[in-house]
């Protein structure tokens, strides 16, 4: 049976090390915590691997020690400890005593003498030590009984493997130091003493003492004069060095014996740290000892089975219900639905059975709890039956409380937001059980926040007009897009032709046939820049980058690589958009239903997959030809388009207050060149093309925070006069820059912004101490109001115009929504009606201090539109 064991963590070292090696690890309320990380990676994998029978945590206690009272410029030199890593020390604090592990500190003295007087107290009391640590002034502690583990090199230091590192005796450290100082604590040792003369002596000679009292054997002239003349230097820099074993601390060894941990309290300060791997795996342990039979689930068949389900639903006046569906985004994968009366009373049926539900589905007394209420709606609305009342959807409170989350879903929320482990149970059929247990959370969260108004009128009354968007689908020309097809091919291949004979001819050997695939970056950074020679621009880990950037510089002198950027653009268009389209083109419909996200950006905006009908390129002419093959669903329809024109500066212009910039907007000017005539002091009737872009460019740039480097960047000026032309824009709309000012102290303040219906967005990143971190975040909390609020106008015109289209029984359709524009399906007796309607609701859903404008259009095609005035 092997010798009890004590391990000693040197706590400073270990939190210094962990901050320093893990970079921009913070929660999203902005707390870093990437040294209570590194430590807790550490503790956790010393308690696995080596199974310590006593463990202690030694830390400094930050005061004034007898070394810097010996030594003023101890240690002078090393920077204060940074304020980020200040605040992890409680919360590393924190998961010690979770552990259950005793932790040590007192003034006047560093960890190391804590650990040195702990180490001589086991040995006297027949337990072998192992000091965690990577300093060196540890080694000198190692003996036969006492060894060193290296975290960083995950290597154990016994005193051989001491001996063959530092090329000494481990207890002759303090000699060495004090031959050869320690730059780090700012120990002087013997100036012009270096690593290998002190090794040499104190191999020849041993101790300090020893080697300064034989001088005269000391056969080098200048290295006997360097001893002699820093004698005392050499003295004190060892007894600064030496660990003082005599500590007045207590000892008794069964405190330090190694436990079991509080795991509850260890998974809420994981959980509050956002460490989930961790919490999920204390959670495992937590629940270790549960039964499944502990949760209940009845298969209903009967009509008995449902009899009995819906009176005991209809009482207790809440349900939770939930599909299960292969896949998340394909409502068709779904075979069967999970309804929860209580977190472990769940009832199992199959989808061909939901009309049993129809009574408590749309009883509008019931609170229905679900997860993705738009998917929910597309399988019912199959099945004939709907959810009506009130609904709570958990992923959209969720999405609410924390847009930065990145999932919502339920075993993620129940991980977030629940103090047991349901987090773990959050799969599969119990996943329902679990919405009942978020649903009071969710719900207290949102009301604390003043977050439940835009949740129940808003998010909620969107979802419903998103899944009538996604139900009805768009129509295409197919016969466009294979045309398309066909001349993009033609295109692509003649390109490649070109780059091909250019790579030939300047590799002088005209007709030597060149043949690379141009879709290799690798392939393509030999061409350009090993066999072209072209100048390199960007290098990376893996050779010289051909990203978009470094192509468009090339292309200011190169023409291959304009016609590779040409090749990209169309080979993406053409893969991405159209031949992929067709493919997405549903059998049963003839349409193609895109999926528009509802919790994919941070601002509050939608985004849109299978297809992106974000990232079509307009600006392209074959981007637009692409947006030509979105056609009405039927001949006698037409497209309507009403896009809200230049909505964020309004908005920023309602939000500031600034009485020129509302002044532009009320005299209905065009906003552009009136900003190059106030900041360039020009009549507007002399503003040239390039001022009113170079205006237009610091317009949108001011709303995204863009600075004078990225200003300089966008017009190709010098940075200089990019910083005139902010400071004259400022100068002009001196409330634009009170409201930025103010956004950003705001954001530094309480950690978040608000838009105009008080959508939260969180910017912990405000608070880093690295200034392109925190400049970054200040755009964001400058950019969020205005773009978030530009969002929330947008959905709440949508909304509105659902509601009217139900309202008078209208046949037309909302069936695509891009940023600023929402695109109608109207049938041609519609027109005239829909284009008062959409104008009413868009310009006059939520009232600013400036006009609102809307254009809209007609047309047979997305693309050819004529505006309707």
């Amino acid at each position: 049976m092997s010798e009890p064991r004590l391990f000693l963590l040197d706590a400073h070292a270990l939190c210094y090390r962990s901050y320093f090696a893990i970079k921009n690890l913070t929660t999203t309320y902005g707390q870093a915590t990437n040294a209570v990380y590194g430590f807790l990676s550490t503790l956790k994998k010393i308690l696995r691997d080596f199974k310590p029978d006593y463990l202690a945590v030694c830390f400094d206690a930050g005061k004034k020690t007898l070394r810097q009272e010996r030594f003023k410029d101890y240690k002078i030199h090393r920077p204060s400890m940074p304020e980020d890593l200040i605040s992890q020390i409680p919360l590393i604090k924190k998961v010690v005593e979770g552990y259950h592990l005793p932790i040590f500190e007192m003034e006047g003295f560093e960890a190391d003498d804590l650990i040195a007087t702990l180490t001589q107290h086991a040995q006297k009391n027949g337990i072998e030590v192992v000091i965690v640590s990577d300093d060196k002034d540890m080694v000198q502690l190692i003996n036969d009984r006492v060894k060193v583990y290296s975290s960083r090199k995950e290597m154990i230091l016994g005193e051989v493997q001491a001996r063959e590192l530092f090329g000494i005796d481990p207890q002759r450290i303090p000699d060495y130091i004090g031959l050869a100082g320690d730059q780090t604590d700012n120990i002087p040792g013997v100036l012009g003493i270096g690593e290998v003369t002190a090794r040499s002596l104190i191999n020849e000679f041993g101790t300090l003492e020893n080697i300064l009292s034989h001088l005269n054997q000391i056969k080098s002239p200048k290295l006997k004069e360097k001893l002699g003349r820093h004698k005392e230097s050499a003295l004190l820099s060892k007894e600064l060095a030496i660990l003082d074993c005599h500590v007045p601390i207590g000892f008794d060894l069964s405190a330090l014996k190694v436990g079991e941990p509080n795991r509850e309290k260890l998974f809420q300060i994981f959980k509050e740290l956002e460490f989930k791997k961790i919490a999920e795996e204390m959670s495992l342990e937590l629940s270790a000892s549960e039964s499944e039979s502990d949760i209940e689930i009845k298969v209903l068949e009967t009509s008995d089975d449902f009899e009995d389900l819906l009176t005991k639903a209809k009482a207790q006046k809440e349900f939770s219900f939930l599909p299960q569906c292969a896949d998340p985004l394909d409502h068709t994968t779904c075979a069967t639905v999970v309804l929860a009366l209580k977190p472990n009373e769940l009832y199992l049926l199959s989808i061909e059975h939901l009309t049993e539900l129809k009574p408590i589905l749309e009883d509008p007394q019931i609170v229905k709890i679900t997860h993705d209420i738009k998917q929910c709606w597309k399988i019912l609305h199959e099945r004939g039956c709907f959810i009506k009342g009130k609904i709570f959807d958990v992923m959209l409170a969720g999405y609410l409380l924390n847009p930065a989350q990145g999932s919502y879903s339920v075993e993620n929320l129940a991980w977030v937001y629940l103090k047991d482990s349901n987090g773990r149970q959050a799969q599969g059929a119990k996943a329902a059980g679990v919405l009942l247990d978020l649903y009071p959370f969710l719900l207290r969260e949102l009301k604390e926040k003043s977050l439940l108004k835009l949740f129940e009128e808003i998010e909620m009354p969107l979802a419903y007009v998103l899944f009538r968007m996604e139900t009805e689908g768009v129509r295409l020309d197919e016969e466009l897009l294979k045309q398309l097809s066909l001349e993009t091919e033609k295109k692509i291949d003649a390109i490649t032709r070109q780059i091909y004979k250019i790579a030939a001819q300047a590799k002088g050997t005209s007709g030597d046939p060149v043949s690379i695939n141009l879709n290799s970056p690798k392939q393509l950074s030999v061409l350009l820049f090993e066999k072209l020679k072209l100048p390199v621009v960007k290098k990376t880990k893996t050779g010289f980058s051909t990203d978009e950037g470094v192509l468009i510089k090339l292309a200011e002198k190169y023409e291959i690589a304009s016609l590779i950027l040409e090749f990209r653009q169309l080979a993406k268009l053409k893969s991405t958009y159209i031949d992929a389209l067709p493919k997405m083109i549903n059998p049963k419909t003839g349409r193609v239903h895109a999926y528009f996200n509802q919790t994919g950006t941070e601002t509050g905006r939608l985004s849109s997959l299978t297809p992106n009908l974000q990232n079509i390129p307009i600006r392209t002419e074959l981007g637009r030809e692409i947006r030509k093959a979105f056609i009405p669903l039927k001949k006698n329809h037409t497209i309507i388009s009403a896009d809200y024109s230049q909505i964020e500066l309004r908005i920023l212009g309602h939000l500031s207050g600034d009485q020129n910039l509302k002044k532009a907007f009320e005299k209905e000017e065009d906003i552009h060149t009136y900003t190059a005539a106030l900041i360039l002091d020009v009549k507007e009737k002399d503003i040239t093309p390039q001022m009113r872009n170079s205006a237009k460019r610091v317009n949108f740039g001011i709303i995204y925070g863009m600075s004078a480097f990225g200003l300089a960047k966008d017009l190709s000026i010098s940075q200089e006069e990019a910083q005139e032309f902010i400071d004259k824009y400022f100068l002009r709309y001196p409330a634009v820059k009170t409201f930025m000012d103010n956004e950003i102290k705001k954001a530094n303040e309480q950690g978040f912004v608000l838009t105009i219906l008080n959508r939260r967005r969180y910017l912990p990143e405000i608070k880093s101490s690295n200034q392109a971190i925190k400049q970054f975040a200040e755009r964001q909390a400058i950019n969020t109001p205005v773009q978030g609020s530009a969002a929330d106008l947008m959905k709440l015109a949508m909304i509105n115009i659902q509601k009217e289209l139900e309202r008078q029984n209208l046949l037309s359709r909302l069936i695509i929504t891009v940023h600023d524009e929402l695109v109608f399906d109207v049938p041609n007796n519609e027109i005239e009606i829909m284009t008062k309607l959409i104008r009413q609701e868009m310009e006059h859903s939520l009232e600013l201090s400036v006009p609102v404008k809307v254009t809209v259009k007609t047309g047979n095609n997305w693309l050819q539109l004529k505006e309707v005035y």
